[in-house]
């Protein structure tokens, strides 16, 4: 029996039931009214006892959500446990609060220039805690230092604080649970209520604001005199200036364009083909070369410290050539105007082909795959300058018109020069594909890029994202998890969609590229192949031995 308080059979009905959460009860009906000691018992089904006794504390999943799924808290209850979300997040299905809970916040973006640290604060809760989430441990530091620690970290979603130690969480975060035992302060990370900012603006009086109206109008008026009286002396020396922006890349064949060539070009910057995080990319036709199409990349409000940064852009793109990167044909610098032209790409990014309804073929996958190993190599062992891309994913990999991988973004870029092999730089890169050495101020070397290329080749081969909340089935959510488990237990077919014969019909190929891909995304990079060994691989010229589990970064254990 469960119970340490046996009913008597002869007086009780019992029974015993395993429920859909894994939680064993024993369940007591008295035969008749008044049974047992204490006078008068309800006559129905109680439940006597229950194991385990705190189901939110017992279940602790390495690699799952735990026992109300990714991104919530479990409560305990006498009933059993309550499943609730954060503050800032909601159910992802509000009728099976068992698959987690999402973000309802655009998360912080990563841009160094922009990281908008004012646009978010903490909500502070007592007694939560999500085991295994975090991937940075500080100790000793205050309070307010892991708070700062965190608004500086655009993957720091949640902090623990206790006792002067400080745990940084990243989504998803895992094993949710509230419980008087945690004794751990929460503070969770949420973008302000933009409408905050708005509340002051109706506080100031109606002189005042027509006196600001009126020094506005003549500051206006007297700028425009002063505009149109230096206007023509610009225009002058433009010329002159432009010849002069960049000489050490004119052997580069790269075009200098005026800011109105480009904005003619573009019909005023109106057609939007893509958004980064610190640049917009534009359709553009050049009426100087025939009408050709390209792509006008202008950079969001550059400031002055970064020029040498677009400078080394221009620098290296010019002086790279080959067939898997997308070609820069020219540039435009005048006064705050960063602006970068490259070739058209017909058929837009490799995100929209993979991720879209209508899905690439198996072969044209396989030369995506192959296309982007030879231009990552290309930078890494090819150029005069090593250059680290430090953002590959499937929006910086665009297709020609044969649906050929050309690698783009240079804009994130590392430079590293002959004698060096690896760099200690500030973060760069996009949230699901940055290698674990970035959060571990480790030095960054090329196998960074190769582990952002392990997780864009296993999206490839089962054409979907590396991480999708949305999963009815929540050890689904993690790609990289998902796939090992599947290589492991020799079920790849679950990998793939029932509409996807042909990669069905490859099985032995796929489980190839899934090898090769779990090589890539070794946590210890030394351990991580080259690109080039990868390429080998790739086009099947090395022997490929079974790889080991790649431990996922946000399923580590940091002594909690």
């Amino acid at each position: 029996m469960l119970s340490d308080n046996t009913s008597s059979t002869q007086d009780f009905y019992h029974r015993a039931t395993l429920e859909y959460n894994g939680v064993f009860r024993h369940y007591v009906y008295p035969k008749k009214t008044g049974s047992g000691s204490g006078g008068t018992r309800r006559q129905g089904w109680s439940s006597s006892s229950f194991i385990p006794s705190n189901l939110c504390t017992s279940i602790l999943e390495s690699t799952g959500g735990g026992a109300c799924g990714f991104n919530s808290l479990c409560r305990d209850d006498t009933e059993g446990p309550v499943c609730e979300c954060p503050d800032g997040y909601s159910f992802i299905d509000k009728n099976d609060v068992l698959k987690g809970c999402k973000q309802n916040f655009v998360s912080q973006s990563c841009d160094r220039a922009f990281p908008e640290t004012h646009l978010f604060d903490f909500q502070e809760l007592e007694n939560r805690d999500w085991p295994l989430s975090d991937y940075q441990h500080f100790q000793p530091v205050s309070e307010d230092w892991c708070k700062q620690s965190c608004l500086s970290d655009c993957f720091c979603s949640v902090v623990i604080f206790k006792n002067d130690d400080c745990w940084k969480k990243g989504i998803p975060l895992m094993n949710g649970r509230i419980d008087p035992t945690v004794g751990k302060k929460a503070l969770i990370k949420i973008r302000i209520d933009s409408n905050n900012s708005r509340k002051h603006s109706n506080s100031i009086p109606n002189l005042a604001r027509l006196g600001l109206l009126c020094s506005s109008a003549f500051l206006n008026l007297l700028l425009l005199i002063i505009t149109c009286l230096l206007f023509f002396h610009i225009i002058h020396h433009r010329k002159a200036k432009l010849s002069m922006l960049y000489p050490g890349v004119q052997g580069n064949n790269l075009k200098s364009f005026t800011y109105m060539e480009l904005k003619g070009a573009t019909n005023g910057f109106k057609e939007e083909l893509g958004r980064g995080a610190f640049a917009t990319v534009f359709k553009g036709v050049l009426a100087s070369e025939d009408g050709k199409h390209v792509a006008v990349k202008r950079l969001d409000t550059m400031v002055r410290e970064n020029d040498l940064e677009f400078k080394a852009e221009v620098s290296a793109i010019g002086r790279t050539n080959h067939k898997n990167l997308v070609q820069l044909l020219g540039f435009c610098n005048e006064g705050q105007h960063r602006i970068l032209v490259y070739e058209f790409m017909s058929n837009g990014s490799l995100a929209s082909f993979l991720f879209g309804e209508s899905r690439p073929s198996w072969y044209q996958r396989r030369e995506i795959a192959l296309g982007t190993a030879r231009g990552i190599l290309y930078l890494h062992e090819e150029c005069s300058i090593q250059i680290l891309h430090c953002d590959i994913k499937p929006q910086n990999i665009l297709l020609d018109d044969s649906f050929n991988a050309r690698i783009a973004d240079f804009g994130v870029a590392k430079l590293l020069k002959i004698e060096q092999t690896r760099t200690t730089t500030r973060f760069r890169g996009t949230r699901g594909y940055v290698a674990p050495e970035w959060f571990k101020s480790l030095p960054v070397t090329a196998k960074a890029d190769v582990y952002s290329f392990g997780i864009l080749l296993l999206e490839i081969v089962c054409c979907r994202k590396n991480y999708e909340a949305k999963m009815e089935d929540e050890d689904q959510m993690i790609l990289a998890d998902w796939a090992y488990h599947c290589y492991e237990q020799n079920k790849l077919h679950q990998l793939f969609r029932n509409d996807d014969d042909e990669a069905r019909d490859d099985i032995e190929e796929m489980k190839t590229y899934l090898m090769i891909a779990f090589w890539c995304i070794q946590e210890d990079a030394s351990r991580r192949p080259t690109m080039r060994n990868v390429t080998q691989m790739l086009e099947g010229t090395v022997e490929l031995s079974n790889p080991p589990n790649p431990s996922s970064l946000y399923v580590q254990c940091k002594g909690l």
